[in-house]
């Protein structure tokens, strides 16, 4: 299993924030752009792949989703549909029942929860989680020596928070796609496809 954890500062926290015009909402079209990258196959959905969206954006920050969609089963007991023309609606439900105090599964596979971003990452690493953090400073993904079941953090256009960034390279291995910048989404693929390939290779 490996996860991934984006970190939008301005993506809406609650439904009601959730305009017709995703890009004016917080860009929540790159968390979506993110999230099928991270869960979607070719006439498949990935069933090794965690994702974590932590928003900050208004009016209630900060909001974790945790998304591990169901896969197996009847749609409607016990997933349900999730394709890539049907995200938007996904993540605005689950900011909708947000439950003040609780981790709530909104769907089979869809947590909400107001908790920090740092604080995700660190109940992570508290578990012994092998954790590696985008950065163009950091060492070359095709060189590093990745650990099974790894987690992968990245930022939105904005990137992740400095004082945040400081901490963070304390607990997690730095690590680069290249020395170009891509989309949050197009990186995520781009990890999707080093770690199937070690995977191949019996590597992981």
């Amino acid at each position: 299993m490996r996860e991934f954890i984006y970190y939008s500062r301005t993506a809406p926290t609650s439904g009601g924030y959730v305009k017709q015009d995703l890009m004016k909402s917080g860009r929540l079209d790159i968390a979506i752009h993110s999230v099928i990258a991270a869960l979607f196959l070719s006439h498949k959905m990935r069933d090794d792949v965690k994702l974590h969206l932590v928003f900050a954006g208004a009016p209630d920050p900060t909001k974790h989703l945790e998304l591990q969609p169901v896969v197996e089963g009847k749609t409607g007991v016990d997933k349900i549909y999730l394709n890539k023309s049907n995200v938007e609606n996904i993540i605005k439900r689950m900011l909708y029942k947000h439950k003040p105090g609780e981790k709530n599964e909104v769907f089979p596979g869809y947590w909400i929860e107001k908790k920090g971003f740092l604080e995700v990452v660190k109940e992570l690493y508290a578990k012994d989680r092998n954790i590696y953090i985008l950065d163009d400073k950091g060492q070359d993904l095709r060189e590093v020596n990745i650990e099974k079941n790894p987690i992968f953090i990245l930022g939105d256009h904005i990137g992740l928070p400095s004082k945040e960034f400081k901490r963070l390279k304390q607990m997690c291995t730095p690590v680069s796609i290249g020395k170009k910048t891509y989309f949050a989404s197009h990186t995520i693929a781009v990890v999707n496809n080093e770690i199937d390939r070690r995977e191949e290779r019996g590597e992981l």
